[in-house]
C-alpha cells in the first residue's frame, strides 16, 4: 500500500513502533509492504544462518551482525530489513548509541536473503539489486526449495552455485556459509 503523502522517515519509524508485530518495509517509491511471519522451516534455517554469521564475527569481533528485525534507511529512500546483515566496523564510525536504537542510516556491506514460502524468487531478486544499488558489497539469495545461492556483488552479473559451502569476500572475507547445515533445517524428522 503506498500513502500519499509518503511518510517521512521519522513518521516511518513510529508507525512500525506503533506495529511492532508486523514486519514492515518501504520501497523507493515510499509503498509499504507488510511481511507475513515465516514458517518454522524457514525460521529455522534463518536461525542457522546467523549463527552461522555470528559465530564467523567472533573471529574478531568488529562491526556488528544483525537479523531480520534490524530496518536499514537506504540512500534511495527505502527502509528495508534483511535475513542477515553485517555492518563493518568502519561502517559505524560515529554512529551514536542512539542512533543504533533506531533504524540505521546506512546500507551494511553484506546482506543475506533467505526465500520463504511466501517469497516471490523475482521480487526477493529485484530486493537483492536495491541492496546492491544501494551500497551493499556482497549480497547472498539463499533459495532452500532449489538448495541455490545466488550471489550479488557490486559491478557484477549475479552468479548461481549449488555447492554445499558459499564463501565470503570482501566485508565478510573469512566467512563460509555451510548449507548443507542450512538444508537440514528443511527437513522434516522421522519419527
Amino acid at each position: 500500500m503506498a500513502l500519499d503523502p509518503v511518510l517521512s522517515d521519522e513518521e516511518f519509524e513510529a508507525f512500525c513502533i506503533r506495529n511492532e508485530d508486523v514486519r514492515v518495509e518501504r520501497t523507493r517509491e515510499g509503498a509499504i509492504r507488510m511481511n507475513p511471519p515465516t514458517g518454522v522451516l524457514t525460521d529455522d534455517g534463518n536461525s542457522e544462518i546467523n549463527h552461522q554469521l555470528r559465530s564467523w564475527w567472533h573471529t574478531h569481533n568488529k562491526g556488528r551482525v544483525l537479523g531480520s528485525n534490524a530496518g536499514f534507511f537506504l540512500p534511495d529512500s527505502s527502509m528495508l530489513s534483511p535475513d542477515a546483515a553485517y555492518v563493518t566496523g568502519e561502517q559505524l564510525k560515529g554512529v551514536t548509541k542512539q542512533q543504533l536504537t533506531g533504524f540505521l542510516r546506512v546500507c551494511p556491506a553484506f546482506v543475506i536473503e533467505l526465500l520463504s514460502s511466501s517469497d516471490s524468487v523475482a521480487a526477493t531478486g529485484e530486493k537483492m539489486e536495491r541492496w546492491i544499488a544501494n551500497g551493499a558489497q556482497l549480497g547472498w539469495l539463499v533459495d532452500p526449495s532449489r538448495q541455490m545461492v545466488t550471489i550479488y556483488q557490486t559491478g557484477r552479473q549475479p552468479v548461481e552455485s549449488s555447492a554445499l559451502k558459499v564463501d565470503g569476500c570482501g566485508p565478510v572475507e573469512g566467512f563460509s556459509l555451510d548449507l548443507a547445515k542450512v538444508w537440514r533445517c528443511y527437513e522434516v524428522p522421522e519419527e
